[in-house]
């Protein structure tokens, strides 16, 4: 008999059915108490489907009935970033912070992009061409997001793996109209 996805959910359907009204144990009927292998396999998952077989049909027919409308697999909002400002704070020598604002970002990745912008810049305006990135703080409430982002910036490659090259940076920033200090 061939196991498969199906059968894990026959099992765990079988195990909540043995519990009694009042939430006690009951002891299951054993093996006999499981559907046999044909319903088993019919109840099985497709591997290419997601959910139960019938489980899609419904929850678009309860939709339907409520009057809504189910979204299209790969529909995105459309990104319409507003970006509010940038603070840039020399911590220490070649330590900087930059607190970043904006709204209309899909994910705090789009947030911690416009921070790593605003690091490339600085760091050009300040005759360095490179900065590693230490450290960056994301928050969002009521569509703002802020971040809190620290680098370093030198002269040189520095080490560590989250390093970026100044110039090259502006250069992505600019042409994806993300703002700059």
């Amino acid at each position: 008999m061939k196991t498969r996805a199906g059968i894990t959910v026959v099992a765990l359907l079988s195990l909540v059915s043995c519990m009694g009204d009042s939430g006690e144990d009951v002891p299951p009927a054993g093996l006999d108490a499981l559907p046999a292998a044909p319903e088993v396999q019919s109840m099985a998952l497709d591997p290419a489907a997601e959910t139960l077989p019938g489980e899609p049909v419904a929850m678009a027919d309860a939709a339907s009935a409520a009057g809504a409308q189910m979204p299209e697999a790969g529909d995105e909002a459309p990104f319409d970033p507003k970006y509010q400002g940038i603070e840039t704070r020399l911590l220490d020598g070649d330590l900087v912070s930059f607190n970043v604002r904006m709204r209309g970002a899909r994910t705090g990745e789009d947030v911690s992009r416009y921070a790593e912008c605003a690091a490339a810049q600085y760091t050009l305006i300040r005759g360095y061409g490179f900065a590693r990135h230490v450290r960056t703080k994301v928050a969002e409430t009521g569509g703002l997001w802020q971040a809190d982002a620290v680098y370093t910036i030198s002269e040189s490659l520095p080490k560590g793996f989250k390093t970026i090259d100044a110039e090259v940076t502006t250069a992505a920033c600019v042409e994806s109209g993300i703002p700059t200090v």
